[in-house]
């Protein structure tokens, strides 16, 4: 049996990474998914693929930033489907790795912007929308760094994803007699072309393979599965959560 037959999904920042296997997994398991990003072209290679393999995905061109995108997208997914029972605000950027006296306030906010505020722009027409539906699951794609671990050189990036957990805490309570969960999955070091961005040397990947207590980085498709979980029934009693699926990168002292 599929995990989201008769579900509909909205994944951001889909066009690569974490965000795209996310896509193909929940449509491989019945979703419809509605996948959205700046990029139109690996959008519509994605919703091509998704398409081939039998299930079913309309794409939406829009950036994350800007609130008529996040309303747009929405009502575009319910023309399109009729409903959204979940979400998964994925959609994100590292920053510049600089100390904090170095970095501008337009950087600064620029981060905040693209990962933090985008994710309350999703879930402030996201939640009216499942309102209407009878429930449904938010899922925030956050991350160990500003979490569980410092690093340095990375305060926009830690402030903008450990202010998603809190996001998440506070809208599980708030929607949480409206049928709707909000639960935040946190990632390890993932083999993405964001995670390639951050470690771009054979040096740089061999530490961050080191700090994890599997001394691996993850595929993105096991992180799709997690956010299956967070997705499906099969986490029906899980709100307010700070999942991490980290490889132990937070436990490891080794």
């Amino acid at each position: 049996m599929k995990l989201l037959s008769g579900k509909t999904a909205l994944i951001t920042g889909a066009s690569s990474g974490i965000g795209k296997s996310i896509a193909k997994l929940f449509a491989e398991q019945g979703a419809n998914v509605v996948i959205t990003a700046r990029r139109e072209k690996e959008l519509s290679y994605l919703a091509g693929e998704i398409r081939e393999l039998g299930g079913r995905a309309n794409l939406y061109v829009g950036d994350v930033t800007e609130e008529k995108s996040a309303q747009q997208v929405v009502d575009f997914t319910l023309s399109n489907f009729g409903a959204l029972d979940i979400a998964v605000n994925n959609a994100g950027t590292l920053g510049p790795s600089l100390p904090v006296g170095d970095i501008s306030l337009s950087e600064w906010l620029q981060v905040l912007n693209t990962n933090l505020s985008s994710a309350f722009l999703g879930a402030k027409y996201q939640v009216p929308a499942m309102r209407e539906s009878g429930g449904g699951s938010i899922v925030f794609i956050s991350s160990f760094v500003g979490y569980t671990v410092g690093l340095p050189n990375m305060s926009a990036y830690s402030a903008s994803k450990a202010g998603m957990v809190g996001l998440a805490k506070a809208l599980a309570t708030e929607c949480a007699q409206d049928g709707i969960r909000v639960n935040a999955l946190l990632p390890g070091g993932t083999d993405t072309p964001m995670g390639r961005e951050a470690s771009n040397t054979p040096e740089a990947i061999a530490f961050v393979e080191s700090i994890h207590a599997m001394k691996r980085l993850a595929k993105p498709e096991e992180i799709a599965k997690s956010a299956l979980y967070l997705a499906s029934d099969n986490s029906s009693f899980s709100t307010g959560t700070a999942l991490l699926v980290d490889g132990g990168v937070s436990i490891n002292k080794t």
